[in-house]
């Protein structure tokens, strides 16, 4: 364990961050599971309102620091591909 209390501090802090991290994360997996369930499921509708969702989330995971961008341009370009083979 660190002895200097800025350290001690910062010990405290990225545990809290990791934790956040973490859930976020899952949120956004889930979202992303969301929207893979409701196109395969051939849900145009359900499937047009969990991309908005997913995206958003990815785009707020990039704004965050949680997903590097280009990461996440991949991940909105693979959602992206099954949207537009859904709506053909």
């Amino acid at each position: 364990m660190a002895n200097i209390k800025s350290s001690k501090k910062r010990v405290l802090t990225n545990e809290k961050r990791r934790a956040k991290n973490a859930s976020f994360k899952s949120e956004l997996r889930s979202a992303v599971k969301s929207f893979y369930t409701m196109a395969e499921k051939k849900d145009v509708e359900g499937a047009k309102s969990a991309f908005t969702t997913a995206v958003k989330k990815i785009d707020k995971a990039v704004n965050r620091g949680v997903y590097h961008k280009n990461k996440a341009a991949r991940q909105k370009s693979a959602l992206q591909q099954k949207m537009n083979e859904l709506s053909a």
